[in-house]
């Protein structure tokens, strides 16, 4: 069994294909069901974002893992396999652990040291565990890479890079029309990024409008806030009256049309912002034509992060703090390899020693039919003797054997043991889901 990542994100694919895999909460469970009754996966986890879809696996065959994964993506998306190709991005066992705990870390984000994908990966994980997608193989992964995620913001400086892709949007913004505390905002959605959205905005002094397809949740943020909700329905006379639309809803089609910004915008001067973070995107792109409104979209973060390879979009970060958080993700990586090695060997040295165990009660019991005088006490005697010589022996190689696993070069060990002692076990692949402990830490909402 192999540990394999197979996805699509904002490093390799245009914002345009991205829209495609917009999933809802229930297209997230019926690609978790479909990929682990597929031929090959045995345990999965997916992660989609705005910017990112990627599926975490325990795959029993490498190429027969990427083509079932694959498969599932490509029915998302409503393509095919070979459309898909240029832009899939596959890692493999080390790499695929490596690029889990790059993502968690904010390292992979279009922003780099963004945070919101952390608790997005959170939220996979628990979703996974619901429904019982994840085993004894991905449990330490995932909980490994929150916990790594967590250290990378709270040893290193990487924070300093820019907190959210909401802040860098809103930058944008201001940029366009100018400051925006004191003004009013319209902040449509009130799901995570709006929330995020709304809270950053309310932080810097803006007036706050929030408006949703469920008023209560929007009445609950607005409230929080110290801000204002509104219903849908009047959403064209508050857009008409606001200097910025900030909008990252869930819907599947378009909720901002030409038209309605068109109206706002008849007869006043002063510009709009129009910042749009939803994927499928909620406001119709012909909005960019209209004179007087400044469009900030996923697109254009992508395209001005193309402009400066390797330079995040919020801004230069210290070369110092990239450099220390991609270290201890490294570190990281190499000790749960080390845990991984060490766990995979441990059935081998049991049976090594059940095996042992057997033929020494086998020559006992031999020795004591020959010799029927001996007393219990003699028998007792003789018994330790050989169980003493015996685990001395198998000491050295049992204890070297599991430091071999721990270290690096990849070599099967525990294969060569078997081989050497004829164990010829099997460890097949079982539901050990109840087995597992889940670290309290990293149960829903205590990860941040």
């Amino acid at each position: 069994m192999s540990l394999l990542a197979v996805g699509i994100s904002h490093q390799t694919a245009p914002v345009a294909l991205l829209e495609q895999f917009a999933m809802g909460p229930d297209d997230r469970v019926k690609a978790l069901h479909e990929l682990v009754e597929s031929d090959h996966v045995t345990e999965a986890l997916v992660l989609a974002t705005c910017n990112r879809i990627e599926v975490f696996a325990e795959v029993a065959k490498f190429h027969g893992g990427v083509t079932d994964v694959s498969r599932v993506l490509a029915r998302q998306a409503g393509a095919t396999v070979e459309e898909l190709s240029p832009y899939v991005t596959v890692h493999y066992e080390d790499q695929a652990v490596a690029h889990l705990f790059t993502v968690a870390a904010g390292l992979d984000s279009m922003v780099v040291g963004e945070t919101q994908v952390l608790g997005q990966l959170r939220a996979a994980y628990a979703l996974a565990r619901e429904e019982g997608t994840v085993g004894r193989a991905l449990h330490p992964v995932a909980q490994r890479a929150l916990r790594v995620g967590k250290r990378v913001h709270t040893e290193t400086g990487i924070d300093r890079a820019g907190a959210s892709l909401v802040t860098v949007a809103l930058e944008r913004a201001e940029a366009a029309v100018g400051s925006l505390r004191g003004r009013t905002v319209l902040v449509v959605g009130a799901g995570s990024m709006g929330a995020l959205a709304a809270t950053t905005l309310a932080r810097h002094g803006a007036s706050v409008v929030v408006t949703s397809r469920t008023e209560a949740t929007a009445a609950r943020l607005a409230d929080g806030l110290g801000g204002r909700a509104a219903p849908m329905a009047d959403l064209p006379a508050e857009l008409a009256a606001a200097d910025a639309l900030v909008t990252c809803t869930g819907a599947t089609g378009l909720v901002i049309s030409t038209e309605v910004v068109a109206d706002a915008m008849r007869g006043r001067e002063r510009p709009l912002a129009v910042v749009d973070l939803a994927l499928p995107r909620d406001v119709d792109p012909g909005v960019a034509g209209i004179p007087g409104v400044h469009v900030v979209d996923l697109a254009l973060l992508q395209g001005e992060r193309s402009a400066t390879p390797g330079r995040p979009t919020a801004g230069p970060v210290a070369v110092d703090d990239i450099a220390a958080a991609h270290a201890l993700v490294e570190a990281e990586t190499a000790l749960l390899r080390a845990e991984r090695q060490a766990a995979a060997v441990a059935p081998t040295v049991s049976a090594l020693r059940s095996q042992a165990a057997e033929v020494v009660d086998a020559e006992l019991l031999r020795l004591y039919t020959r010799l029927p005088d001996l007393d219990a006490r003699a028998r007792a005697e003789i018994a330790r003797t050989v169980r003493r010589v015996v685990d001395k022996l198998l000491h050295e190689p049992t204890v070297r054997v599991k430091e071999l696993a721990a270290g690096p070069g990849g070599t099967d060990y525990a294969g060569a043991l078997r081989a050497l002692f004829g164990l010829g076990i099997d460890t097949p692949v079982e539901d050990l889901s109840d087995a597992v402990t889940v670290d309290p830490e990293l149960r829903a909402g205590e990860v941040s």
